[in-house]
């Protein structure tokens, strides 16, 4: 039974349906939650609150929904209105055209946005923070330690507020604070990977910091490269994988 819809955000901005349900085992696990994968999927499947619905593990993973049984429908369930603002920040949430994801558009105002994207900055190919894990990173954010990627190489001037918080002792503060020490010198395609930039994955910021070697030098080739008349612009799309949709978020 499918008693609710939840949307997720995610630390591009995506809002992704996620369906919760009355628990039920599939292949000896309990399943509460299932995927619907954006708008259109809903849509196409014609998902409502209260139905009741086919659910399956796919490839053992990710629970997804199959489809609904139709005849067990009531007749009270109306169509779902997928937001077209942000359930977390209020911003407005928007659809480029030809893409079948929405993105909430306020960015690091945005708190869901803003604690992804500090999990993925001290994620193991990432900064690899020993010490910093998601919960961590949850939990310093909403005491205001911290808020962006910077704030992380200053929590050793707030060691004193961190010592007063429960589990964390003598020892464990200074391991934290020594492999964030640790850390303050990274590979640029580490460096790069870690801002997750839309469409720069692993691959492809090794790419980049073979190409441009340094940050001054990415950082001045990608402002030129904002004019796609530019040197700097023909430059970067000459790179093997990189076309016009993965510069213009890298430019962005």
């Amino acid at each position: 039974l499918l008693e609710g819809i939840d949307i997720q955000v995610g630390r591009t901005g995506a809002l992704t349906p996620v369906a919760r349900l009355t628990p039920v085992t599939v292949g000896g696990v309990v399943v509460s939650n299932a995927t619907l994968h954006n708008e259109d999927e809903i849509r196409r499947k014609d998902v409502r609150i209260g139905d009741t619905v086919v659910v399956q593990r796919a490839g053992d993973v990710i629970p997804q929904v199959v489809r609904v049984v139709g005849e067990k429908r009531p007749g009270n369930a109306l169509p779902y209105n997928f937001p077209d603002h942000c359930p977390v920040c209020g911003s407005e949430a928007v659809r480029p055209e030809g893409e079948a994801i929405r993105r909430c558009t306020g960015g690091l105002i945005c708190p869901a946005q803003a604690v992804e994207r500090l999990k993925h900055f001290v994620s193991r190919n990432a900064f690899d923070i020993e010490g910093l894990g998601s919960k961590q990173v949850e939990a310093f954010y909403e005491e205001g330690l911290i808020a962006q990627p910077g704030d992380i190489f200053r929590l050793k001037d707030r060691a004193g507020e961190i010592a007063t918080r429960e589990g964390w002792g003598e020892k464990s503060l200074t391991n934290l604070l020594a492999a964030i020490a640790d850390r303050r010198s990274i590979g640029l395609d580490r460096f790069i990977y870690a801002l997750g930039i839309r469409q720069i994955g692993q691959a492809t910021a090794k790419l980049l910091a073979a190409n441009y070697t340094t940050l001054p030098a990415l950082t001045s080739a990608m402002l030129e490269a904002a004019d796609p008349e530019s040197d700097a612009y023909a430059s970067l799309i000459n790179i093997d994988q990189i076309g016009h949709s993965v510069a213009a978020d890298l430019v962005a």
